[in-house]
């Protein structure tokens, strides 16, 4: 009978960022089985100790940390204004972009109180902002934050309860706000240095929206307005606005299996594993 990794076994080489190819391995007894998961261990510890030392003696920085201040100076140099907003959100602002009791995102939002919670998203500050800016700056108005956002999202691979978002915003340009979008999104990947391509998909706050892949995972998304959630803000001009998950950038430049690696986290620094 053919065995595969204990569960044990098969939990430890996940945390030192194994691949999936794992799942799929069998052995003709223990002991062939106990000296592979020896062997694997070995070289992924050594993977670990290694990205260690790189952060100690080489980037002093985490990866999200560096990649962060790249795309603040590239955003900056294409003409965009950082901004920087509450982390705490009232229930009155989800209102505005469609999120009540009855909307899926409502059971995902971390309640402080009654009425005020974590922001599960930046974009409804971002709204805020550019309905007053409008009034006070020529068009075009370009802002960007960068920022923790907080969600109870499902548990798995690709997702993070503490997450940092780059939401970018352009109003008042171009009439073709989609060709805006994508450029918008092709200046952060390039930044990035990752390859990427588009895909129409179906947001349960915007509707139809552009979704910025690599492979199979969702680095961004994308919107275009005019939106029937602008007239809310006392917004009536051509927009295109993108949000980037710093952490998802990462754990696909890096070529990681589990975005828990990237993260902020007591187990892990700058993607390897502390207990090793």
């Amino acid at each position: 009978m053919k065995l595969a990794f204990t569960v044990t076994q098969q939990q430890r080489l996940i945390e030192l960022d194994a691949s999936g190819d794992i799942d799929g391995l069998v052995f003709n007894n223990e002991q062939e089985r106990d000296l592979s998961f020896r062997e694997l261990n070995r070289e992924l510890v050594q993977k670990n100790k290694q990205r260690l030392h790189r952060l100690r003696e080489e980037t002093m920085r985490p990866a999200v940390r560096e990649l962060e201040s790249l795309l603040i100076q590239a955003l900056n140099k294409a003409g965009f204004v950082e901004v920087a907003t509450p982390t705490t959100m009232s229930a009155g602002m989800l209102g505005k972009m469609g999120i009540t009791r009855k909307h899926p995102l409502w059971e995902q939002v971390y309640w402080l109180g009654k009425n005020t919670c974590l922001r599960p998203m930046l974009a409804p500050n971002l709204y805020y902002l550019l309905g007053r800016l409008s009034k006070t700056w020529p068009s075009p108005v370009r802002i960007f934050e960068v920022g923790q956002c907080f969600r109870k999202e499902s548990k798995g691979a690709r997702h993070l309860s503490e997450f940092t978002m780059l939401n970018m915003v352009e109003m008042g340009n171009s009439a073709d706000s989609q060709k805006r979008l994508e450029e918008m999104a092709d200046l952060v990947m390039k930044t990035a240095g990752i390859d990427y391509r588009f895909e129409g998909e179906n947001s349960e706050v915007y509707g139809n929206t552009t979704d910025v892949m690599v492979d199979d995972v969702e680095i961004a998304s994308g919107a275009t307005g005019p939106h029937p959630l602008d007239v809310n803000w006392d917004i009536a001009d051509s927009w295109a606005g993108v949000g980037f998950g710093l952490e998802r950038l990462i754990m696909a430049k890096e070529g990681f299996n589990n975005i828990r690696r990237v993260g902020r986290s007591l187990i892990y620094l700058d993607g390897a594993r502390l207990n090793v």
